[in-house]
């Protein structure tokens, strides 16, 4: 199992191409993940929003320089990491105007972390594959559940209905399979975020 869709890799030859539809479907697929991971370091969901945006239209006009699907992630987040941290970098400046010093040591940490967050398609698609397996060595019932719910966007009633089981039974799923990829995954969990985190 991939968790990246059959249609994905014709949608991007599209997107190189310059077709509007096409780019309309990462940022379907991407945005809310870049506006959750800019959110985390600056804590402002407006401008977290607004960087978000910014990402997204610098990958459109550099577009052509993109090479894979992973490529697109890689770019997206490492724009995105820049902008944080041109952010914070001024809301520093700003802040030794103030006696705030948890503030001041937040945003140290946040550079720091920041900072040490590399990018590359290799990356990506190493993670994806580790994840690929792991979500495979579910139960069938708790992986059926999980992509449902994180990579098919569906709403537990949906999920429910579908399955012929109990809203209860629904969250009992999502509860198990965190547990266990969290487990799986523990050496991995900030870029699980990035790639999976949808809520």
């Amino acid at each position: 199992m991939n968790i990246n869709t059959s249609f994905e890799p014709g949608t991007f030859e599209s997107f190189k191409k310059g077709e509007e539809a096409a780019f309309t479907y990462f940022y379907d697929n991407y945005f809310h993940r870049i506006t959750s991971f800019c959110v985390q370091f600056i804590y402002d969901a407006d401008e977290a929003e607004n960087l978000a945006q910014e990402a997204f239209i610098n990958l459109w006009q550099n577009r052509e320089n993109i090479d894979s699907i992973n490529g697109i992630q890689s770019f997206l987040y490492t724009y995105a990491k820049s902008k944080c941290l041109n952010f914070i970098r001024h809301n520093k400046v700003k802040d030794k105007f103030k006696n705030d010093l948890l503030n001041h040591k937040e945003r140290e940490l946040d550079i720091e972390v920041l900072n040490s967050i590399q990018f590359d398609t290799l990356e990506f698609t190493e993670l994806e594959r580790i994840i690929n397996e792991s979500i495979n060595d579910l139960p069938p019932k708790t992986r059926e559940v999980f992509i449902k719910k994180r990579f098919e966007n569906k709403k537990n009633a949906e999920i429910a209905e579908e399955m012929q089981v109990t809203l209860k039974a629904v969250e009992a799923h999502m509860t198990k399979a965190l547990k266990i990829l969290k487990t799986k995954l523990s050496d991995y969990l900030f870029l699980l975020f990035i790639l999976i985190c949808n809520n």
